[in-house]
């Protein structure tokens, strides 16, 4: 096939199709888009917006790099050790490629496994806080609990419950984090045991310093931490169904590989960041509508639907705003989020969730009508928190919660290589140097 003209890439030579880049590495489309999602390759949406575009001097390098790292031909696979750790732009070690053994993502599969164990089996089997010790320890310990320490808690209550009336849980867990840290005398031992001690009593914090949707003191300490979060996102009595559609999302949403807030933990580690710092920066990262509030918009697009008795007006008013329709598609997977199949198939046992549930079933129809789209986990989310009475921000708030025990496991794994390898390069573009020193203004008034 002659290569496209869409566009220039480096050296001038014109940019090249989907099956064009696919035939010079060897490999399938699927298997080149699977290198574009772990950030191995980029990629362009060709004119027209049919297909995507390659630049074919990235793509003769990664081919190059793929026979250096495997010893034959054609680029790594995904999932094999030269694939394992994507390129961010820099050349600094440990930055152009981060290798990690926490999770592995099959983008052709469609599923995901933690430490080469099925994370959805893993999330069935076992209870959130099963799941995350034995990520962090490799040993199962059937009935474990993470219980908060008490000065923190007291330090990430009192810090959370200053905040104005009507603050979120979000709001509430990035202050509770910092007062904890601050309560926390022993926060700089990096040990192993002494930041898994830390992070055992630091979940459970998050949730604790929440005050309980339905008042009172919150006195459910020693009930499992899907529980008691329950009881801060909602005031309704919990039924075992629900409950264990919350736990399951706690566990599958503990790691995702390198997400945009994991890989800003792993930043934060690489400059020695004690772990409340390190979960600190990732809570921050979190906060914005591509990443942690994405269920939020599911949610509030789901009552939506509701509440106009169907799905069609709800994408129509989406699209022609010229947004994306939320809760579906994922840039990792072909077909249905994993994560949100187990969830959706959980929920379906759940007699409040029915309306929900038709809700979104309504919306992935009507929006994959011309184009296939799959439900992720966002939606799932957005399907328990209105199913449930809680807020639209639910969803990111347990999506913080189970994330922090992953977070933590790339913070250790982080700590254990060279303190500040997160060190890229900048390609600087501004003006040349040197340039004349800048004058104040005429009468040495601001703007």
């Amino acid at each position: 096939m002659a290569p496209m003209t869409e566009g220039t890439a480096g050296g001038g030579d014109a940019r090249i199709s989907t099956r064009e880049a696919a035939a010079r590495l060897g490999v399938k489309p699927e298997t080149l888009y699977a290198y574009v999602s772990r950030g191995l390759l980029g990629s362009r949406r060709a004119a027209g917006g049919r297909g995507s575009t390659f630049d074919p001097a990235e793509v003769a390098a990664l081919a190059a790099r793929g026979r250096a790292g495997t010893g034959g031909s054609g680029a790594p696979a995904p999932g094999s050790a030269t694939a394992s750790a994507a390129p961010a732009g820099g050349e600094g070690d440990g930055w152009g490629r981060i290798r990690t053994g926490i999770t592995l993502i099959d983008p052709v599969a469609d599923s995901y496994a933690f430490r080469g164990v099925d994370a959805v089996a893993l999330a069935e089997a076992y209870a959130y806080e099963e799941v995350a010790d034995w990520l962090w320890t490799g040993e199962l310990r059937p009935g474990v609990r993470f219980t908060a320490p008490p000065l923190p808690l007291a330090a990430a209550r009192a810090a959370a419950g200053s905040l104005p009336e009507g603050s979120g849980p979000m709001d509430r867990m990035r202050v509770a984090v910092i007062a904890a840290g601050a309560a926390d005398p022993l926060r700089f031992d990096l040990a192993r045991e002494a930041v898994l001690g830390c992070t055992r009593g630091l979940i459970p914090t998050l949730v604790d310093a929440l005050p309980p949707a339905g008042g009172g003191q919150g006195g459910d300490g020693d009930a499992p931490l899907a529980r008691r979060l329950w009881s801060r996102l909602t005031a309704r009595e919990p039924d075992p169904a629900s409950l264990r559609v919350l736990d399951t999302a706690l566990a599958l949403l503990i790691d995702h590989d390198l997400a945009t807030s994991t890989l800003a933990v792993r930043v934060a580690a690489s400059g020695r960041a004690h772990p409340y710092a390190a979960v600190s920066a990732g809570l921050g990262a979190l906060d914005g509508p591509l990443h942690g509030q994405a269920s939020a918009l599911a949610h509030r697009m789901l009552r939506d639907v509701m509440d106009q008795g169907g799905a069609g007006p709800v994408v129509a008013a989406h699209l022609r705003a010229g947004h994306r329709v939320p809760g579906l598609g994922h840039r990792l997977y072909r077909g249905e989020d994993p994560r949100a199949r187990l969830l959706l198939a959980q929920l379906a046992e759940v007699p409040a969730a029915a309306g929900a549930l038709a809700a979104a079933r309504d919306t992935v129809a009507t929006a994959a009508r011309h184009t296939p789209l799959h439900a992720n986990v966002d939606l799932a989310l957005a399907v328990l928190s209105v199913a449930s009475g809680m807020p639209a921000e639910a969803g990111e708030a347990i999506f913080a919660v189970g994330r922090t025990a992953g977070w933590v496991a790339h913070a250790l794994e982080e700590y254990g290589e060279e303190a500040l390898r997160m060190r890229p390069a900048g390609v600087y573009d501004g003006p040349p140097a040197p340039q004349p020193l800048p004058l104040p203004r005429p009468g040495g008034a601001p703007a």
